[in-house]
């Protein structure tokens, strides 16, 4: 109780701003419970966090400079992040970037909660760009009826293997559209005191069961970069992996909380390549769906 009411006039600027907005915003019944559940940060890797929820996943990454958080989760989870950004000994005002692995309500639902509580700098990829702006109305799959998040204006747009750089840490994007138009994973080179790991945080290119493999009003090619993307991830090469959703990089297998730090319960090629090939036999069942 007393952290919500020490967060609570961090965000009230933000609801009073929002509030006509957010009254309009289109709320999708019977969400998983797990996506809000609160799970107890942790140090991954050298300075790379996670911040999320039990299922949603959210990652800091800390420079001497200022710091980077890679998704937020629903909209309700702008308290949660804001508690393990501190309980790591960072603070909220700190953060000088936001990015995301995609432009759904489910990973960037607290995206304008917490630009608000800490003045960062949204980049987005490209394509992914006007959904942001729209509040995810002209997803060519859930959009049309209307925002399902607070809208965020980019600051800047990003391409494929783009680089953002803050504080001696270099992050990449890669594109890898389909699940959205600017679906995209992440490059990082990060140092702890024995070695340098290269962490992909990939954006696993699942398919919804409204999406039509032949082409969508909204996005004709999808098919056709649902198989780029399958075909560009499988030829990545890194260290560790993670991905926006705990449960597709099994997490909670890998990690409880209280764990001592063990990045190399992350490393997991085989289970890497497992998934996408899960993904490739979905694609493949779909396409061939008549």
């Amino acid at each position: 109780m007393m952290l919500f009411k020490r967060l609570l006039p961090v965000f009230f600027a933000v609801a009073v701003s929002c509030s006509a907005y957010a009254q309009k915003l289109v709320r999708l019944p019977n969400l998983d419970k797990e996506w809000s559940q609160d799970y107890p940060p942790f140090r991954i890797a050298g300075n790379l966090y996670y911040v999320g929820t039990y299922e949603l996943a959210a990652y800091l990454v800390a420079t001497p400079q200022g710091h980077v958080l890679i998704n937020t989760g629903l909209d309700d989870s702008a308290p949660l992040i804001r508690a393990h950004v501190e309980k790591l000994g960072f603070k909220i005002k700190d953060i000088k970037i936001l990015l995301t692995n995609q432009a759904h309500f489910d990973h960037v639902g607290a995206m304008a909660a917490i630009k608000e509580a800490s003045g960062a700098q949204m980049m987005v990829s490209a394509k992914d760009a006007p959904s942001m702006a729209d509040g995810g109305n002209s997803d060519y799959v859930m959009g049309g009826k209307g925002p399902m998040f607070l809208p965020v204006k980019a600051g800047r747009l990003l391409h494929d293997r783009d680089t953002i750089q803050l504080g001696g840490t270099a992050i990449v994007m890669l594109d890898h559209p389909g699940h959205t138009r600017g679906s995209c994973s992440f490059l990082i080179d990060v140092k702890d005191e024995r070695q340098t790991y290269r962490v992909l945080i990939a954006n696993m290119p699942s398919i919804l069961d409204e999406t039509k493999l032949a082409g969508m009003p909204g996005y004709p090619e999808v098919g056709k970069d649902y198989a780029y993307t399958l075909k560009a991830m499988k030829g990545l090469q890194f260290d560790l992996w993670l991905a926006a959703h705990a449960s597709q990089f099994r997490l909670h297998k890998k990690h409880q909380p209280g764990d001592a730090y063990q990045p190399e319960v992350f490393k997991d090629r085989a289970g890497y390549d497992a998934a996408l090939e899960a993904l490739t036999k979905a694609y493949q069942k779909k396409l061939n769906d008549k």
